[in-house]
Parts: C-alpha cells; sequence; structure tokens
C-alpha cells in the first residue's frame, strides 16, 4: 500500500481581498522527497508556504499535512517546522541563546535541549554561537533558522528561500542538511530563485505563475521541456567550427547582434537542440577540431522556467495548458 503523501492540495484558493493569491493549487508531495516551489515574484509561493506552516488558512479546497486535514485553524500537525520571509530571531540574544529559548518555549527535556550544540554545528555556527544575532549577515540568519527548525525534529520541512545570501560555503552546509534530512525520510518543501539550487536538491518541483500550477513533476522532465537552446562554444579552430557548425542540419551560428556580449573573440554561439549538438561535436571531431567548451548559455533548467513564465504567459493563459507531469 502507497504511503500517504506528506502533502496533498486539491483546488486550494486563497485572496487577500481583492487579491487572488491562489487559485485553484493542486500538489503532492511525497514523504522524504525535496520539493521545489518555483515561481516569478508574485506568483503565490510564500503564500502557499505560508499554509502548509499554518500560518494562514485556505478559503477553499482542501489541504492535508502529514496525513491530517488542515481545517479552518491556525494549526498544523506536529512534526512541522521552518519559516516563510526569514527566520523569526531575538536579535539581543545570541545564536545559542535564540535556540535555548525555543527548546524552553517547546518545553524540551534537558537532554533535547543539549541538541542545541548539535544543530548550530550542522549549520556551520559553532564558531558564532555565541555572537549576537542583531550582527549576523543575512546568509547566518537563514542558517540560523535552518538550526531553530532541525531542533523541533521535523517531518516536514518548509524554507523559503534558504539559499538566500550564503556564501559558496554556507550554500553547501546548507545543501548537505537538506539532502541528509530526505535521506532520512523528512519531507521538505522549499522555494527558490536559484535554478542551480533546484537541480542539486529537488526531485520534483512545482512552478506557480499567477497563483496557478503550470508545471509540476520531475526536474529532469521540467529540463526537457527546453527544445533549441543557445550554446556557448570553444574550439581549437574557430574559423573551422564556425563552417561546420553552419553547415550541421538542425543548428544556427548566432550572428554577433544575436548574441550576448562576450569578451573572448574565438567563442562560437549556435543554438539547436541537442541531437544537433552530439552531431556538431562529431563533425568537429572529425575534421580535427578539438572541442575545449561546450555548454548552454542559459541552463536548460533555467530556459524552461522562462518559457513557461515568460511575458506571454501572464494571467491570461489557459489553466489548461498547466503540464502535470506523471509520477
Amino acid at each position: 500500500m502507497d504511503e500517504a503523501p506528506a502533502v496533498r492540495a486539491r483546488g486550494i484558493t486563497k485572496c487577500f481581498g481583492d487579491v487572488v493569491a491562489l487559485d485553484g493549487i493542486d500538489l503532492d508531495v511525497p514523504p522524504g522527497q525535496v520539493h521545489g516551489l518555483v515561481g516569478p515574484n508574485g506568483a503565490g509561493k510564500t503564500t502557499l508556504l505560508g499554509l502548509l506552516l499554518g500560518l494562514s488558512v485556505p478559503d477553499g479546497g482542501s489541504l492535508e499535512v502529514l496525513g491530517t486535514p488542515v481545517r479552518r485553524a491556525l494549526a498544523v500537525p506536529d512534526g512541522v517546522a521552518g519559516f516563510v520571509d526569514g527566520p523569526g530571531l531575538y536579535p539581543s540574544l545570541t545564536a545559542r541563546q535564540n535556540l535555548s529559548a525555543l527548546a524552553s518555549l517547546r518545553g524540551y527535556d534537558a537532554r533535547r535541549a543539549a541538541d542545541v550544540g548539535d544543530v548550530l554545528e550542522q549549520v556551520g555556527l559553532t564558531d558564532v554561537a555565541d555572537d549576537r544575532v542583531g550582527g549576523f549577515s543575512l546568509g547566518m540568519r537563514q542558517r540560523l533558522g535552518l538550526a531553530a527548525s532541525l531542533l523541533t525534529r521535523p517531518r516536514l520541512l518548509v524554507l523559503d528561500e534558504p539559499a538566500n545570501g550564503l556564501d559558496p560555503a554556507g550554500k553547501h552546509q546548507v545543501h548537505r542538511v537538506i539532502s541528509r534530512l530526505a535521506a532520512e525520510g523528512t519531507t521538505v518543501v522549499l522555494s527558490s530563485h536559484r535554478m542551480d539550487d533546484l537541480a542539486t536538491l529537488c526531485s520534483e518541483v512545482t512552478i506557480v505563475l499567477t497563483g496557478r500550477v503550470v508545471f509540476s513533476g520531475p526536474v529532469a522532465k521540467l529540463a526537457a521541456e527546453s527544445d533549441a537552446l543557445d550554446y556557448r562554444l570553444l574550439t581549437s579552430d574557430p574559423v573551422t567550427a564556425r563552417q561546420v557548425a553552419s553547415t550541421t542540419p538542425g543548428l544556427r551560428v548566432l550572428a554577433d547582434h544575436d548574441a550576448r556580449p562576450r569578451p573572448d573573440a574565438d567563442v562560437l554561439l549556435v543554438r539547436g537542440p541537442v541531437p544537433a549538438l552530439d552531431q556538431l561535436v562529431v563533425r568537429l571531431v572529425g575534421a580535427g577540431v578539438a572541442v575545449r567548451e561546450l555548454g548552454p548559455v542559459v541552463p536548460p533548467l533555467e530556459a524552461a522556467f522562462l518559457a513557461l513564465t515568460g511575458p506571454d504567459t501572464g494571467s491570461d493563459a489557459d489553466p489548461a495548458r498547466a503540464v502535470v507531469a506523471e509520477r
């Protein structure tokens, strides 16, 4: 028998006055999955995350969190943790004091409260554990918010832009914590504007546009939605490479006015689907040209996102066009 989803939403609506924030949202998130929630600013992502955390209630539709129906009350089952619009912290307290206060407010016993040092270590804040939070950078506050969530030992972790403000080392630590939680069975729902975060962390993504779902499914399927992309090509012989590319079926060599400004004159920009790129590589090698670099100018995931949320897919778009991948 299949395990019940950690999150199940059907026809969720939410309005703030005349503003429709969510318009018939369907969402399924299996246990132990890292699920990405993406969309332009104002699409409804934070509103939906707030519903999962019990910060507001839907106006219509049905919502189940960890198998429990969410009624018209500001409450969610035990085992849900996270934050939206940044974690709520006491700036005059240290990182350790903030977590100790949380443990005390939740009535944790001494053994559970002793986890404070452990979760600070997991997010890389041990060295600043006794510094006041008021002096923390945005990325440090994000990591402390994650530590606060870890202290509750969540079964569902809801994070709004968890990588916001993180340096590369901080992002690596946060990614490692999220991946470990998912491997241990915790469900993670996170929003992000960074396509590289989605590609690294998420099994599936849901794209929201003007309060509606326009895609929901595996990350690989979303990336496959991109057809012809622009690629950056650097070879040992730019002149021959241009000649070969211009005669490769399905491939177009971009003129200078079509391409993004670039300082390297030896770089060639071409546009086409993956099979045409495969053929180009074979032809270049056959012509004795070494391929030193070949990669998309815009990653496939980002290109698919832009195609689904571009100016031609505004609020008047037909919701029947939404792409929901088979699971």
